[in-house]
This record gives C-alpha cells, sequence and structure tokens, in this order.
C-alpha cells in the first residue's frame, strides 16, 4: 500500500497503490537510451508492477498545511488532516553513506504510500523527485494508467482522486524499521518493513479503513547528489498476531485522522 498525510481533499500522506499485472512515479521528456538502460527501465517498470498489487486488490474487494490554525475547543486538540510534519511536501537531500541510505528509503515509502499518489498532479512530482530521470520517465504512462478513473472508483474516489463529501481517504505508510541488503558508493539496496493503511473513513463507505503489514525493498543509485530509487518490489509481512483490542468506528477513525497529522520524515 504505494505508502506522509491523509485526504480530504488531497496531499501526501501513507500507503500503496499496486499496478495490477498487464495493467494492474514523472519525468518531463524521456532522455535517449542505450541497450542498457532500455533494459534497466524494463526491470523498474516490472517492480513497479509488483509494487501497485496490493491496492488494486483491496479496492477489487467489494489540504493544505494552513488549514487549521484556529484553536480547537479546550477538550480536543488542533486538527491538520493533510498537513503531515516536516518543511518540505517531498524529503530530499540524504547523506552520502548507509544511514542516509536508510533514510531515503523510509521516507521514500512514506511518500509513495501516500494520497497524493491519487492525483495526477502530486504523483507526477513525487515520482519525478524520487526515482531517477530514466526511472521516472519509465514510469509515467504506467503509473498514470494504474490511477484510472475506474481505479479510483473502486477505491470510492471521483476521477481527481478526491473522496466524498463527508468522507476521508486514508492512505499511511509507517516504516517500522529497515535493513541494508547491500551498500556501496554509487548504489544500495534497503529493504524498510511497514505498517500501511488503507480504506475510506465514512458513513457510508464499503471499504473501511484496514491495516497491512508489508515489506518494500529499494534499489537506490546515487544521482546528482542524492538517493534515487532505480526500482522497488513489495512482499507480503512479517506479520505480528494481532491483539484483542476493539476495532474503531468510521467515526473514530476520521476524527483520528483529522487530529494525528501524518509524517512526511520517517527517521
Amino acid at each position: 500500500m504505494s505508502l506522509g498525510d491523509d485526504q480530504g481533499s488531497g496531499g501526501y500522506g501513507g500507503t500503496r497503490v499496486r499496478l495490477p499485472e498487464g495493467d494492474d512515479g514523472n519525468p518531463y521528456g524521456t532522455p535517449r537510451r542505450t541497450g542498457r538502460s532500455s533494459s534497466r527501465s524494463l526491470v523498474t517498470v516490472v517492480g513497479v508492477v509488483v509494487v501497485l498489487i496490493a491496492a488494486i486488490a483491496f479496492a477489487n474487494r467489494g489540504g493544505d498545511d494552513s488549514a487549521s490554525t484556529a484553536e480547537s475547543p479546550a477538550d480536543k486538540p488542533r486538527t491538520s488532516p493533510t498537513a503531515p510534519t516536516g518543511t518540505k511536501p517531498v524529503p530530499s537531500g540524504y547523506a552520502h553513506d548507509e544511514q542516509g541510505a536508510q533514510s531515503a528509503a523510509a521516507n521514500y515509502a512514506v511518500s509513495l504510500g501516500s494520497t497524493g499518489m491519487f492525483t495526477a498532479d502530486t504523483r507526477h512530482e513525487i515520482v519525478d523527485a524520487l526515482y531517477t530521470p530514466d526511472a521516472a520517465a519509465a514510469l509515467r504512462a504506467p503509473m498514470d494508467a494504474a490511477y484510472s478513473a475506474g481505479f479510483l472508483a473502486k477505491l470510492g474516489l471521483d476521477a481527481d482522486g478526491a473522496p466524498p463529501k463527508g468522507s476521508t481517504f486514508v492512505s499511511r505508510t509507517t516504516p517500522l524499521g529497515s535493513t541494508v541488503q547491500k551498500y556501496s558508493a554509487t548504489d544500495a539496496r534497503v529493504s524498510v518493513w511497514y505498517l500501511g493503511l488503507l480504506g475510506m473513513a465514512g458513513e457510508k463507505t464499503t471499504d473501511p479503513v484496514t491495516s497491512s503489514y508489508r515489506t518494500w525493498t529499494f534499489d537506490l543509485r546515487w544521482t546528482d547528489g542524492d538517493w534515487k530509487i532505480v526500482k522497488d518490489t513489495q512482499e507480503d509481512g512479517p506479520v505480528p498476531v494481532p491483539g484483542d483490542q476493539r476495532a474503531a468506528t468510521s467515526e473514530e477513525i476520521s476524527k483520528a485522522i483529522e487530529e494525528y497529522g501524518g509524517f512526511t520524515y520517517a527517521r
């Protein structure tokens, strides 16, 4: 679940979208490629196809930072449902070492699992910022096709990625830990274990917010002074044994999402 904040009207949030196999992120032009780079781009597209499968399966199951600056009642905290912490909506600028690679991977999972991925403009911005130029160029068309009006409708969103009035679309990724699979001065592979939330909170929703545990693995390359994604894959788990807590009502989830803004920076 392609894993900052949740939207009543838009923004960057966290949990992810998967392309369905076969059909089921934004460059400004496709650069000339050699045969080797074309092969690399193909691998990237295949990786994203895998990454986006879970949200499609879920669907088939059947504001801005200034949005809340006024004082709330004494018994209620201020709310800011679409404003994650952090000064930049798409995090960037990581140390050129193993810790920097882990920070990049964890924060990229947050951005790619956010509600921003469900609207074209913000999706393009996120993908352009996080992937290498070649990878971003190869991903634009497949991702735009995956986030089709039909797919968004299955999640209860309109063609622009907005939820119905009175409902809150939830998509968040919360990294639980990360590990470096391999590292060099130019390339790194980092896996991020995360908890994802996805669904619609509202009185008439047929897709309540559910949680899932997955592992997201990023192949990163040091490009233009920062870590950028070359390709990424996901797999289920590890999944802990469920506790005995009562599931919250839709109203309680909506209130929590409004009162507790997501995080732009995971580590």
